[in-house]
């Protein structure tokens, strides 16, 4: 079985950064997880033209960048700006989360990280709905937003996100330096996976059940 996923992503120690428990305490934060986010997807910039980006004020942006400069998320780019204006930019190609326990170690800061998570990631998904009327029709026949409802083990979950991530390994990332051997129609490309558990919904069939012969309450989730 250890062949069978062998090609599949694993963080690169030269390109990416593991969480430990300092880094996600930094990270545990929707404004820090956004503001690295634009950096590694857009490039470096200032606090001024993030915040204009973000809605924010530039005095909120320089805090949570200085914080993100403290942990090592982001540094500053010496080769841009001046006296009066400095540069950002992202420290590492992307953030990995090896260790799951670390997000029961500290169960707040955990879950804030979490919840930052998929808060860009329904920022990612608006943004791409409000180009797709602009979309060449290549690409919308390609647009997927779809979900799927599986009955797994916990064994079989982590076969499938192996599954996943050896296909994913076959394809070209999007760094700077994959350019150079893209196709000339390649477009960046956003794909965003969840597998979420719902341990808590009854074994026998649908979310919304009648209450059972022990007189208990219907279960109803979203």
């Amino acid at each position: 079985m250890a062949e069978k996923h062998e090609a599949r992503l694993r963080p690169d120690p030269r390109l990416d950064v593991v969480l430990d428990a300092k880094g996600l305490r930094a990270l545990a934060h929707p404004v820090r997880v956004q503001l690295v986010w634009l950096l590694r997807k857009y490039g470096p910039s200032t606090a001024t033209r993030l915040a204009e980006r973000m809605g924010l004020t530039s005095g909120a942006t320089s805090y949570h960048l200085r914080q993100l400069g403290t942990a090592g998320f982001v540094e500053e780019d010496t080769g841009r700006g001046n006296a009066r204006e400095r540069w950002w930019r992202a420290a590492h190609r992307g953030t990995w989360l090896t260790d799951m326990d670390l997000l029961s170690q500290d169960p707040e800061a955990g879950l804030a990280y979490l919840q930052s998570i998929a808060a860009v990631n329904v920022l990612q998904t608006q943004q791409a709905l409000n180009e797709f009327q602009t979309l060449p029709h290549a690409w919308r026949d390609v647009f997927d937003l779809s979900d799927w409802s599986l009955r797994l083990s916990p064994g079989e979950a982590q076969n499938l996100l192996d599954d996943l991530s050896a296909v994913l390994a076959r394809y070209r990332p999007d760094r700077p330096e994959a350019a150079a051997t893209a196709p000339e129609d390649a477009e960046r490309v956003t794909l965003v996976l969840h597998l979420l558990p719902e341990p808590g919904l009854p074994a026998g069939g649908s979310a919304l059940e009648a209450p059972g012969d022990d007189g208990g309450p219907a279960r109803e989730t979203p």
